[in-house]
């Protein structure tokens, strides 16, 4: 069995005032004020959702009537965004001129639904793909060496011994055998 989701943005038919609109939704929903600004606000909002067939179609007609554009659409079906690039994949970016600063094109996503519609004003750069085999390293900076007094320092020719400190000597033990220990007594 088909299920729908069925969904509103504000739209009004062509031809229709937006108050008459607005007053035959409040008379369908029994909505107050503040429901009415969030549905007519623009932003894409879920009505009713995994709904058959018929309702659905009796959803439009409704709406139909009221004047309104109502979305209802397949949850069978698969989802699909909507992708809007900053800069077309065929321009190269513009080499930024010396003193002015370099732009990033930005992504313009456009929201598939309520909650999709959050992220609408994210400022997100569009980086987009490169191509096989380019360097996505920047090159290093060749880095100055450092100014050092080295002239304390020399090497030892090759096989010579770098001063290692010897093995502790062996301490020599006295011989104390011939000692005795007296009593006092």
């Amino acid at each position: 069995m088909q299920q729908f989701e069925i969904a509103f943005s504000g739209q009004i038919a062509p031809g229709a005032e937006l108050s008459q609109v607005k007053a035959a939704i409040a008379r369908l929903f029994k909505a107050d004020e503040a429901l009415l600004a969030r549905l007519f606000s623009g932003q894409r909002m879920i009505i009713k959702q995994s709904v058959d067939a018929a309702a659905a179609a009796k959803y439009q007609s409704a709406f139909q009537r009221a004047g309104a554009v109502l979305e209802v659409r397949d949850l069978s079906a698969p989802i699909i965004e909507e992708i809007v690039p900053g800069l077309p994949a065929e321009e190269p970016a513009a080499e930024p001129q010396q003193g002015a600063e370099a732009t990033t094109a930005m992504l313009q996503v456009t929201p598939r639904d309520e909650y999709m519609a959050a992220f609408k004003d994210v400022q997100a750069p569009d980086f987009g793909i490169a191509a096989l085999g380019d360097d996505l390293q920047p090159q290093p900076v060749a880095a100055a060496a450092p100014d050092l007094d080295l002239s304390a320092l020399s090497l030892a020719p090759a096989g010579s011994d770098l001063g290692q400190l010897a093995g502790a000597e062996a301490i020599a033990v006295p011989d104390i055998t011939h000692l005795k220990l007296l009593d006092n007594d």
